[in-house]
């Protein structure tokens, strides 16, 4: 699976998918779970397990304030690339560009203090989706079904933006399967299947998180900060997002919650934060309509 893992103090174990650029080790490196690791994992009869034995992290503007995990691991052993010194310094400034935005460090697991210290964990009791959303109209937080839970996992939604790979300097709307298809040698529904039959045997709950943007696309809206992520997150894996209301969004028929600690509820319900909502529903209807292609595409292609 291309994906992250952690686990919480009760031994629950949570896995966060997503393309370069979501923020699977940003979001899965929380200092109150323990890290199984940030990419590449299997899940087997008895939990889950992590292939790699290191972090591949995005350092662009890094600070100790908002990724104070991730800072701290970049010491003797890791390994920066894209970045430069200050002059005259051994100091990273990771907010210099000029190479390019995707600037990265490498580190070992055990570089990160609250780690789990035999990378393993028990079957997952969440299942995290992230998209970075850059037509500003999918909710910061959804409850899938587990059609849609397939459905999402098939189509494998991000928008690249600049940092996240070579030549991108635009947003592009991109899907790609399984949340990794470049590392899936199989058709994408053998995979669904497989996760399907976890979902119903283990009773998981999957959720979708948008980490892009609110307010109108990028260029007019604003991204959703990294706080309302993280407290989406805490809120999902302490299950604080239980027993509240949801509504359902009309054009993806998603499950919204109306309430979320730490969130206001107007950035719950993306349409309330667009001034123009005649533009939201234009942008809402087009990234439905890529949904479909893209899923259609899946079965006449195989990819």
């Amino acid at each position: 699976m291309h994906c992250a893992a952690n686990e919480g103090a009760d031994g629950s174990t949570a896995l966060f998918f997503g393309l370069s650029g979501t923020g699977k080790t940003t979001l899965s490196t929380d200092p109150s779970r323990r890290l199984i690791g940030d990419d590449e994992h299997g899940w087997g009869s008895e939990g889950v397990f992590n292939f790699e034995g290191g972090c591949y992290a995005k350092c662009i503007n890094l600070t100790e304030d908002k990724e104070p995990e991730i800072f701290k691991a970049i010491r003797a052993g890791a390994l920066v690339e894209n970045t430069s010194f200050y002059p005259d310094s051994n100091i990273i400034n990771f907010s210099d560009a000029s190479v390019t935005e995707n600037t990265r460090v490498s580190y070992p697991l055990s570089h990160i203090e609250n780690r789990s210290e035999v990378a393993k964990g028990s079957i997952p009791s969440n299942i995290i989706f992230l998209t970075c959303d850059a037509f500003g109209v999918l909710p910061p937080v959804s409850r899938l079904t587990k059609q849609q839970a397939i459905y999402y996992f098939l189509n494998g939604y991000t928008a690249k933006i600049a940092g996240t790979e070579a030549g991108v300097t635009e947003p592009k709307p991109t899907f790609s399967a399984c949340f990794g298809a470049p590392f899936m040698p199989l058709h994408p529904m053998v995979y669904a299947k497989m996760l399907e039959e976890k979902i119903n045997k283990y009773n998981v709950k999957v959720w979708m998180v948008n980490t892009g943007w609110v307010a109108g696309k990028l260029g007019e809206g604003h991204r959703i900060p990294l706080k309302v992520s993280r407290a989406i997150i805490k809120a999902i894996l302490s299950n604080e997002l239980d027993n509240v209301g949801y509504e359902q969004e009309a054009t993806f028929n998603l499950n919204i919650p109306i309430s979320c600690p730490g969130v206001s509820r107007e950035v719950l319900i993306p349409r309330n934060t667009w001034a123009d909502k005649e533009a939201y529903y234009i942008q809402a209807n087009k990234l439905a309509v890529l949904f479909e292609q893209n899923y259609s595409r899946i079965f006449k292609k195989g990819v």
